[in-house]
């Protein structure tokens, strides 16, 4: 920020101390408090006593910007096509818009850095200091913030924001950008409604949690929805539903609340359905226990494909403990999982489904048995002529999977 931008935003300030008003509550206040500082502060231009503005309007907008928003970063936040904010140094920052990573020109200082940290934590109660050097935090439009400072990092804070799509709410908008074929997408839709036990899987990026969120806007109205998530990302609005976040240890190292803990919390809640944003360690056993009392879940897993999807879920609850063995876990995964939706973002920055398999509950040779349903060809997803080889759930609930999948080679 230059000299006169950071003089025009203390005169606000100190106006603001004075009126004892909130400017971050308020944007019309905020706005017009700029506004009335930038004109005193070109009258002063106009007589010699201060340099001029280059660009009035301009300096408004980044003021109100600082002073109630993220400051240069606001613009971001603001356009609709970028995904990702991500902060390698104060003089390295870059976007993602549409999948495609891009270096930016805007500069910033360290402490600017730190400002604009403290200003997205502000909201979530969480903090970063040496003591706890990372941060997941949600921010206020529903972005995911990881922050990282030094001496876990070699010199600069480094810092992300995951911005979600909100034009992405359902299975046909992911058709009409061609990540899904509307054949897969009744087919899902009908996996949902019939209460499969779906898991996402893919790369970081890939669009698992949009899968997800759109997955969950195919579930019925009255369906009691139980999310958990690390830090918020799903949406599942207009429901009767809830959602749950960690939370971090405090200063003294108590108070934690883990994804276990959670998901153990989310059974007492009389829920139809349950959502776990993400398994990475421990906490798939939980989900797994959870899965076979014969409540209907979804999650997400990072993996190569949807098989290896399979065996991740089959490995990681095994860091629960010693007493946990293989030997229970992979016909718990087998006899749990019904459905796995693998996507996958590629060079050019599309995210699209590349596979729907189905396990079919049996193991052999300590191998998931699993039947490819769809799987990309040369004319995008196709049908494999595979159909899913447990139809108890399908038929209990009224659904013919051979009604979409009929005519599939």
């Amino acid at each position: 920020m230059s000299f006169a931008l950071a003089q025009i935003a203390e005169q606000v300030r100190e106006r603001v101390r004075r009126d004892g008003v909130d400017l971050g509550t308020d944007a019309d206040l905020a706005s017009r408090y700029v506004h009335d500082e930038v004109r005193r502060y070109s009258e002063r231009a106009l007589g010699g006593s201060v340099p001029l503005l280059p660009d009035e309007a301009q300096a408004a907008r980044l003021l109100v910007a600082t002073l109630t928003g993220f400051g240069a970063l606001q613009p971001f936040f603001d356009d609709a096509e970028i995904e990702e904010i991500w902060i390698n140094a104060p003089d390295a920052i870059f976007v993602a818009r549409n999948g495609v990573p891009e270096r930016t020109s805007i500069v910033l200082t360290d402490s600017e850095v730190r400002d604009l940290v403290e200003r997205m934590l502000q909201s979530s109660g969480r903090r970063v200091d040496l003591s706890s050097p990372f941060v997941d935090a949600s921010l206020p439009d529903g972005s995911r913030l990881h922050v990282v400072i030094p001496d876990i990092t070699r010199k600069h804070w480094a810092v992300n924001v995951r911005k979600f799509s909100q034009r992405i709410r359902d299975l046909q908008r992911l058709v009409a950008l061609g990540s899904l074929t509307a054949q897969a997408a009744e087919f899902l839709r009908m996996c949902v409604l019939s209460g499969q036990n779906i898991l996402v899987s893919g790369a970081t990026q890939s669009g698992k949690t949009t899968m997800l969120n759109a997955l969950l806007s195919a579930t019925r109205a009255a369906e009691r929805i139980i999310t958990v998530e690390e830090t918020f990302e799903l949406s599942v609005t207009g429901r009767d539903s809830i959602a749950m976040q960690c939370r971090q240890p405090s200063l003294e190292g108590t108070g934690e609340i883990s994804l276990r803990r959670l998901i153990k919390e989310s059974l007492r809640m009389r829920p139809d359905r349950l959502v776990v944003g993400e398994v990475r360690e421990a906490e798939s056993l939980d989900l797994l226990i959870a899965l076979n009392s014969g409540l209907p879940g979804m999650s997400s897993i990072h993996a190569n494909n949807a098989r290896d999807a399979l065996i991740k879920l089959s490995t990681l609850p095994l860091l629960a403990g010693r007493n946990i063995d293989s030997s229970f876990v992979i016909p718990t995964v087998a006899s749990c999982i019904d459905i796995v939706v693998h996507c996958e973002l590629d060079r050019t920055g599309r995210r699209r489904v590349v596979e729907i398999v189905a396990p079919s509950g049996q193991v052999t040779c300590g191998v998931i048995e699993a039947s490819p349903i769809f799987a990309i060809g040369a004319g995008g997803l196709e049908p494999t002529g595979g159909y899913p080889s447990r139809s108890v759930k399908f038929t209990s609930a009224g659904f013919d999977p051979a009604s979409v999948l009929a005519g599939s080679r």
